[in-house]
């Protein structure tokens, strides 16, 4: 991950290898620890110590630790810093810290997977939320009905808008070409899809709509919800 991001940035590597070199603050090098890590915990901590003592840490990553996920439920690390209201104990260090902890870690986890309302027919589907993200099974069905509507093939990835950017992604795009039919603008069709990480986006016109476009092309009933296809990339993985 470290030589990744460094060729990225075109920072030479025997900058990098020397900068990992420096001691860390348990007396160890970075290289050292990063030889020696056996868990995700460990992985994490090398990142945190890195990124706020040695400068080159700032400019490879910023601020973001790129260890996304971690505890025994492999808890986003992102969604528990966004939801942290209820938690019952007090925390002595930071979020991230407090997921890798046993009872911090199943209790976001537990939070993630259980504390939102779904319409799902088995528990199976709010497990592939867990992983995908809340309601991506539902909005991956969606998705296959704009496609069935629109003829244009889309990633069942449960991902309605891009949320990296205000520019529409296929999706979106898919679903415009339906515009005409839907009775609806593109400023309405984008707004709606926006509820996309809500129960609410199944009560719109555009949900159920698309639904009805689809139905009628297809001549049989669609699921509302789907395992969504995701690609998992992490420095766990690719280390």
């Amino acid at each position: 991950e470290i030589d990744r991001r460094a060729e990225r940035m075109h920072i030479p590597a025997f900058l990098v290898h020397t900068a990992l070199k420096i001691k860390s603050p348990n007396g160890k090098s970075y290289s050292e620890r990063l030889d020696s890590v056996r868990t995700e915990k460990q992985l994490s901590a090398i990142f945190d110590d890195l990124i706020s003592m040695v400068p080159m840490g700032q400019t490879l990553f910023g601020s973001l630790n790129p260890v996304r996920t971690g505890g025994p439920m492999q808890v986003s690390i992102a969604f528990a810093e966004q939801h942290t209201k209820g938690y019952p104990w007090k925390m002595d260090g930071t979020v991230r810290q407090e997921v890798f902890s046993r009872r911090g870690g199943l209790w976001f986890g537990t939070y993630h997977l259980l504390n939102y309302p779904a319409s799902y027919s088995a528990p199976i589907y709010r497990f592939a939320d867990f992983n995908a993200g809340w309601y991506a099974s539902r909005n991956a069905a969606f998705q296959n009905a704009v496609s069935k509507a629109s003829g244009v093939k889309l990633a069942l990835d449960g991902d309605l808008i891009r949320y990296d950017s205000k520019e529409p992604g296929k999706t979106e795009l898919a679903t415009r070409k339906l515009a005409g039919k839907l009775g609806m603008s593109d400023s309405e069709i984008r707004r709606q899809l926006e509820k996309g990480d809500s129960f609410s986006f199944e009560e719109t016109a555009l949900y159920k709509k698309v639904y009805q476009l689809a139905e009628a092309k297809t001549g049989k009933s669609l699921p509302r919800e789907m395992l969504p296809g995701i690609q998992l990339e992490s420095p766990k993985i690719t280390r």
